[in-house]
Parts: C-alpha cells; structure tokens; sequence
C-alpha cells in the first residue's frame, strides 16, 4: 500500500532543501565563490554536494549565480551555458581563477 503523507513529506522536505540551496547561492556575492559541499553544508546537509549540483544544473533562472558555485578542488564544474561562459562570468565579476581553476 502506498503512504501519501510520507511521500508528501518527502517532497515537501525535497523542495525546502532545494530552496535553501538557491537561497545561499543567491547569496554569494560578485567575485566570491563557493563549493557544491560548502553551498551544501550552508544548505543544511553537508552530505549533498552531488544534491546541489542537481539542483543547480536544472536551473535556468539568471537571477541565481550558478556559475558562482565551483568543485572543491578549485575546477570550475559543469555550468548549464558553458564552461567558457562561466570562466569569463566569473573574470568579468572580478573572481581570480587559481591554477587548478584554469
């Protein structure tokens, strides 16, 4: 038999997570960056670096600086316009790229 208020608890909690997930990439400011596992802790769930990223990869609202959110080991990532275009997004805001980075 298949429980309703579970599942409804399940994406309700999915959905909060998913928002706070946005909420702190909202908030990263121009020239800053941060990790999906730093994005995730500050999210909540410091276990769900891979969360984030799903998150991130499926959003295509402008007003959200995906491209601000970078691997743990300084590689920039995926990024739904492009690796390129999130290289030079992140120069133009003023980010200094590290050699890992590059």
């Amino acid at each position: 038999m298949v429980n309703l208020k579970k599942i409804k608890k399940n994406l309700r909690t999915k959905d909060a997570f998913r928002s706070r997930i946005l909420d702190v990439v909202r908030g990263i400011p121009k020239g800053a960056v941060l990790t999906y596992k730093e994005v995730a802790r500050l999210a909540g769930n410091e276990k769900a670096a891979r969360a984030v990223g799903a998150v991130l990869r499926r959003n295509y609202n402008s007003e959200i600086p995906c491209h601000r959110v970078i691997k743990t080991d300084g590689t920039f990532g995926g990024y739904n316009r492009g690796i390129e275009n999130k290289a030079a997004i992140l120069k133009k805001e003023g980010y200094r790229a590290t050699v890992n980075s590059l």
